[in-house]
């Protein structure tokens, strides 16, 4: 049954960890920058939803995760795509659109896929793939196997009819699947506490039977023990959860709405800063002894040069021919 739990900080962080998790959240806060500069550019087009200041929750989700465990998340994905291995140029040229994209410059960055990491892809539509993790995990279960699925989605999709069809068939089936909401508190723009009579997301476990927590999303390291607990759970004895992860998105719903300032203070924005999660970690790995200021230069010099490297590489991708509108098209 869902508990009351907020996760605190797990003691154990040793050096390979701490440039481990540093270095993957380091790398998602440089592309996203990069991909915000690139789209003032004109070089992106589309939509953009931004991950910064989210980091954690991805990181330290998937680093508890085997490569043939399965992630899925929505249109926000570039953070958990990169966690999960996708190669940072393949993903930065399918936002350019082109041809040596992830999906082959069609997908564009609501629609990022990657079998090669068994990342099941960004979804557009909001709460849509909550149905699909939960069946990646009746696949599991089906053939036998003993991966699990994490399934990320924001607040703006508990109040859709999936949330719950795809929590009461997870419930029901006992299948292993972890759904983590990155409760970010605003959703596309309008507060938490407008959309929802329950604030509290994990308490909507209590409903289905199953586990429920909530999180500190912006502590890499209490999202990584308890997304860990639930992962091990999941896996043993294919028990579905709802993690509810309590983050901050530093800009806005998306590069249309650069600051989120229509429905929020600049001064919160600035309070919330104080809690970035890559902060938290440096300072968390100096304090430890486990990290040393070279060791932090190191990585955001070996992250700047590989955001870098995936800017020239989506330039030189070619743009996709137009025979590729008739290509990867299935009719029944």
């Amino acid at each position: 049954m869902a508990q009351a739990k907020t996760t605190i900080l797990s003691p154990r962080l040793d050096a390979v960890l701490a440039r481990r998790l540093l270095g993957q959240m380091a790398l998602i806060r440089r592309f996203e920058e990069k991909a915000a500069e690139m789209y003032a550019l004109g070089k992106i087009g589309g939509f953009l939803h931004l991950y910064i200041g989210q980091e954690a929750v991805a990181v330290g989700a998937t680093s508890t995760l085997r490569p043939d465990d399965y992630a899925v998340s929505s249109y926000r994905e570039h953070g958990h795509c990169l966690a999960k291995g996708s190669d940072p140029r393949r993903v930065m040229a399918e936002l350019f659109g082109r041809r040596d994209g992830l999906s082959k410059g069609k997908g564009g960055s609501m629609h990022l896929f990657d079998k090669s990491v068994n990342f099941l892809g960004g979804h557009g539509i909001v709460g849509a793939h909550l149905p699909l993790a939960a069946g990646a995990g009746f696949a599991i279960n089906y053939q036998g196997g003993d991966q699990v699925v994490l399934c990320f989605f924001g607040d703006g999709a508990v109040p859709e009819g999936e949330f719950h069809e795809a929590m009461n068939l997870v419930a029901l089936w006992k299948l292993p699947v972890i759904y983590i909401c990155e409760n970010n508190r605003y959703a596309m723009g309008t507060a938490i506490h407008r959309a929802l009579a329950q604030t509290e997301i994990w308490r909507f476990a209590e409903t289905y039977g199953i586990h429920g927590e909530a999180v500190d999303g912006m502590d890499v390291l209490a999202v990584r023990e308890c997304v860990g607990r639930v992962v091990e759970r999941a896996r043993r004895d294919k028990t579905p959860a709802l993690i509810e992860a309590r983050t901050y998105r530093f800009r806005g719903h998306s590069m249309r709405d650069p600051a989120g300032a229509v429905y929020r203070t600049r001064e919160e924005v600035e309070r919330e800063k104080q809690r970035d999660p890559i902060a938290l970690l440096t300072a968390r790995g100096l304090k430890d002894g486990v990290l040393s200021e070279a060791d932090v230069r190191a990585i955001e010099q070996n992250v700047a040069d590989a955001v870098d490297e995936a800017v020239a590489f989506a330039e030189a991708s070619p743009e996709p021919p137009d025979s590729f509108l008739f290509t990867d098209v299935y009719k029944d």
